[in-house]
């Protein structure tokens, strides 16, 4: 065994020398290869007659009519036409060209290409300094804080509209969730325990219900099922409150169910507009359980200090929440930046401003505008009402579409109560996008925008909703190429048909001018190299 493992490194070594070498190697072959093929050309001219090859090729081509010409030009741009259609169906779906993910996948290892996953192990700080990129982290899918309720909610939406706000992806990932959760020690399962952990898995509602049911009729102290019946079976907040309220008094010591029971009270409390009792019953969980702030409660808070106008409050909770070593959120990021804008947005006048400058508190809260926008770029157009709000996915992705339109959702109604807040917002947002270089290899003030938030989006957010995307991707180059193409034929085939006799003339002088390059080099060859040489070569 150790010497089988001894000499993987030497073969490695091998196989790395080899690729490198292929791939030093690669750049040189297409200049031999070519000087190759011309002499070639050269040697075998008289031995395979070319010269009566080519004259005969010129007579079949000077006795072809134009009608030729013209399927032959139409046939062209037709194949190039399907091609183009065909790369921007793969591009609208994909994102990416067809031909160029083929081109990159099969023909940049042999050109000597960089892997792409050996170029995202590093990146730029702020301060220039080489450090390892988080991939995982920036890509990981979150639960929503503010999720709502499926059956008073997420479900009255579909019976309204008849569309589906929830993917399956989104379900599925909640699934997991409630399932890790609740489970707890998979040793010990009571048999309601095993009934709940099938329950979380089925896809149709109903049958999550009945599991439910099930499970209260094995023990009626099974606080999980009671929890999945105030999430989906009840049609009122109310109900869903009453319900569970009997969760938690059978939760007994189970720590999870506790922390998820309580929450979703306080959330019942602020839907029902009880704002004060949501804010203590938030504030003590926070106290009782200060270790699990991954479930982020305090964004909870946030909202619901916002709605009770309680800023300095929302500042307090910032300056403990809003600090470099903790993750961040649009929740974060761009609540500092309403603080910072209420202070000056009654005031703010952009023609003013550019009058006289902006003075310190203006300039404060514009930075802060433009490090909310850096982070999450999606937010302003659902916080200006350009794009079109929908329910919030109950999973969301930091700096993604999906986390902005969860933002949006609940604190629009926050930003309108500040006077003049939008406004700073519309002035000043797309001056964020001047400070963050370009291309996105660096960031200003955060990492660098990852560029897996289009995909996760998609997943997430119903079909129905257009997923931002930022940065706007450039069209590919082959489908530029294949745009070009098309038309080019295409006009080819009308002028042909138009002017056959004109077009012939102009074909016959571009392939003269084209092959004349060629017959200088063989006359240039011919009289370098002596006829003899020739002669001995091309008996051999």
């Amino acid at each position: 065994m150790e010497d089988t493992t001894g000499s993987n490194p030497q073969s490695l070594g091998f196989t790395e020398k080899l690729k490198s070498w292929l791939s030093w190697s690669w750049t040189y072959v297409c200049f031999i290869w070519f000087g190759m093929v011309l002499i070639m050309i050269y040697v075998l001219w008289s031995p395979l007659k070319l010269q009566e090859t080519l004259t005969s090729a010129s007579v079949f081509l000077n006795t072809l009519t134009p009608k030729f010409y013209v399927a032959l030009t139409g046939t062209s741009s037709l194949i190039s036409g399907l091609i183009l259609i065909f790369e921007w169906w793969y591009f609208r779906k994909y994102g990416t060209s067809f031909i160029e993910q083929v081109s990159v996948s099969h023909l940049r290892p042999l050109l000597g290409g960089v892997e792409s996953s050996s170029t995202t192990g590093l990146f730029s700080s702020v301060n220039g300094e080489a450090e390892p990129r988080p991939s995982v982290s920036e890509c990981k899918v979150w639960r929503n804080p503010l999720n709502l309720f499926r059956g008073a909610e997420y479900n009255r939406y579909t019976w309204v509209t008849g569309k589906e706000p929830l993917t399956y992806y989104d379900m599925n990932l909640s699934a997991q969730d409630h399932q890790t959760f609740f489970t707890g020690d998979t040793q010990q399962l009571r048999p309601e325990d095993a009934v709940m952990q099938k329950a979380w898995r089925e896809r149709n509602p109903q049958a999550r219900i009945r599991a439910a049911y099930q499970a209260i009729e094995m023990n009626h102290e099974c606080a999980a099922a009671y929890v999945l019946l105030a999430e989906e079976e009840a049609t009122t907040i109310t109900e869903a409150e009453r319900l569970f309220k009997k969760a938690l008094s059978i939760a007994g010591k189970d720590v999870n169910l506790l922390v998820y029971i309580k929450r979703r009270l306080a959330m019942c409390a602020r839907k029902l507009g009880r704002i004060k009792e949501a804010v203590k019953m938030m504030r003590d969980l926070m106290k009782e359980f200060p270790l699990l702030g991954m479930l982020n409660i305090h964004e909870n808070l946030l909202e619901a200090l916002l709605e009770l106008q309680a800023y300095a409050d929302v500042q307090a909770v910032l300056a403990k929440y809003d600090d470099i070593s903790l993750p961040k959120s649009a929740t974060i990021c761009y609540t500092s930046a309403l603080l910072k804008a209420r202070a000056v947005s009654d005031k703010f006048s952009p023609e003013a401003a550019s009058r006289r400058g902006l003075s310190t508190a203006e300039m404060n809260a514009v930075e802060a505008i433009h490090r909310a926008v850096e982070f999450n770029p999606h937010v302003p157009k659902y916080l200006l009402e350009m794009k079109s709000l929908i329910l919030p996915p109950e999973h969301i992705l930091k700096r993604g579409d999906s986390e902005a339109v969860a933002y949006a959702f609940f604190h629009l109604q926050h930003w309108k109560r500040a006077e003049g807040a939008l406004n700073l917002l519309h002035c000043t947002w797309e001056g964020t996008f001047r400070i963050i270089p370009y291309p996105l290899e660096k960031g200003h003030l955060f990492y660098p925008y990852p560029g897996c938030t289009e995909t996760a989006d998609r997943e997430l957010l119903p079909s129905f909703h257009e997923v931002s995307v930022y940065p706007k991707k450039e069209l590919p180059f082959f489908i530029l190429f294949t745009a070009g193409l098309c038309s080019f034929t295409a006009m080819l085939a009308m002028l042909t048909h138009q002017f056959p006799e004109l077009m012939g003339v102009f074909a016959k002088a571009f392939f003269s001018t084209l092959f004349a390059p060629l017959g200088f080099f063989a006359d240039k060859m011919e009289s370098f190299m002596p006829s003899s040489f020739w002669h001995q070569l091309t008996r051999i």
